[in-house]
């Protein structure tokens, strides 16, 4: 059986492109460039997720091949599905928010 583990990553890789957004934080890139934006505030809430859960993949491919110790794996592997779960939940709320749109009378 082949494993490949940075299938994720080049998921987020086309998310990213799919968001418009440079491949890295460069500037001059097409990201949202007003600070109060909420393109830009979604942009950077994509952009952290991306790196807590490319971090955890990381972390498992170092503890796979016996270069990181236990603690740190566990810790990186919390954080990321932390950040996976208020991803999740944001993405309901967003959801359940146009579903409430939608049954407003016009």
């Amino acid at each position: 059986m082949k494993i490949a583990p940075y299938n994720a990553t080049h998921a987020y890789g086309a998310a990213r492109k799919a968001l418009g957004a440079p491949a890295d934080r460069v500037a001059g890139g097409n990201r949202p460039t007003a600070a109060n934006s909420p393109a830009a505030a979604a942009f950077d809430a994509v952009h952290e997720l991306t790196k807590t859960v490319a971090k955890g993949e990381s972390a498992s491919v170092a503890y796979m091949t016996g270069s990181a110790d236990p603690h740190s794996v566990v810790e990186a592997l919390a954080a990321a599905e932390l950040a996976v779960e208020t991803a999740v939940t944001v993405r309901n709320k967003v959801v359940e928010a146009y579903q409430e749109l939608l049954r407003m009378p016009v």
